[in-house]
């Protein structure tokens, strides 16, 4: 398959070093090395210690919590949950990464499956991709009308607002990648053999349809960013940054016995923004 960059034909082993040198950098990313590795364990560290003490009040005090990841293929959605659940319980920390609607699921109410995997008292769940594939993935790839998208975009708010109203807290984070890193993800998925179970047809049909993902966010994240679900928006090109970040900014937003505001760290706002932040600096 030949990608839009450049013409490179992404079955090439040789990934050429221009897109290599460019990937980090690229869609604006503000640092120009990654995150030494050394330096990531620590602080890494730091933050499981403070994942396990939230894990311990949550059991306590019955609190519920979601955490949605969203964002392009390849944005590193799946890897930076695993570090969030490294430590933690998995009977009390759950992941839901739902495949598409059967036939009975397709003709449900949308938000219908989802509601299976809210959690109960003591619990946290982190939606690998959510709902929100009606406002992303489904009208870019025709899987869904314009209406049942606009529907949706109207509902959303209201959905997590219900949500809010009964004491769940919810998190939502869009990871931003610029376009090289998608490629070289990609390619690098493609030539390991560990890993091309992780590359799927839609996945390379989206190469193509960069710009009609990005109208799609931004127009995701104006209508349904709100002050009860607000949306988080982290520049993902490296991944030890992103990671801390994400964990970061969930044990800020949570309150919990033992909390430490040393070991958790600073969030890097360079990579951390609002939704209108992002929307205002017209995304990757």
């Amino acid at each position: 398959m030949t990608d839009p960059i450049d013409g490179f034909d992404i079955d090439d082993p040789d990934l050429p070093k221009s897109i290599r040198k460019a990937a980090l950098g690229s869609g604006g990313y503000p640092y120009d090395h990654k995150l030494d590795d050394d330096e990531y364990d620590t602080q890494m560290y730091a933050l499981q210690k403070q994942l396990v003490l939230h894990q311990a009040h949550m059991a306590r005090a019955g609190t519920r919590t979601v955490i949605v990841f969203e964002g392009r293929d390849a944005a590193g959605k799946g890897g930076t949950i695993q570090r969030f659940l490294k430590n933690l319980n998995p009977r009390y920390n759950i992941v839901a990464a739902l495949p598409k609607p059967n036939d009975r699921e397709s003709t449900q109410w949308y938000f219908q499956r989802y509601v299976d995997w809210l959690p109960a008292a003591g619990e946290m769940v982190l939606f690998d991709r959510s709902w929100y594939n009606r406002a992303g993935v489904e009208p870019v790839m025709g899987f869904c009308t314009p209406e049942q998208t606009e529907h949706f975009l109207e509902e959303a708010p209201e959905f997590e607002k219900r949500l809010t109203n009964d004491g769940i807290r919810v998190f939502k984070f869009w990871l931003s990648i610029g376009r090289e890193m998608q490629l070289r993800r990609f390619h690098d998925r493609r030539h390991d053999p560990l890993k091309t179970w992780k590359l799927s047809p839609i996945d390379l049909v989206a190469l193509d349809k960069w710009d009609d993902y990005s109208a799609a966010r931004d127009r995701m994240l104006a209508k349904t960013d709100s002050a009860h679900a607000p949306w988080t928006v982290i520049r993902a090109n490296d991944k030890n940054r992103l990671r801390l970040n994400a964990i970061r900014t969930v044990l800020h937003g949570l309150d919990y016995a033992g909390k430490d505001e040393d070991e958790i760290g600073r969030i890097d706002r360079k990579l951390v923004l609002s939704a209108k932040e992002y929307l205002e600096m017209d995304g990757e």
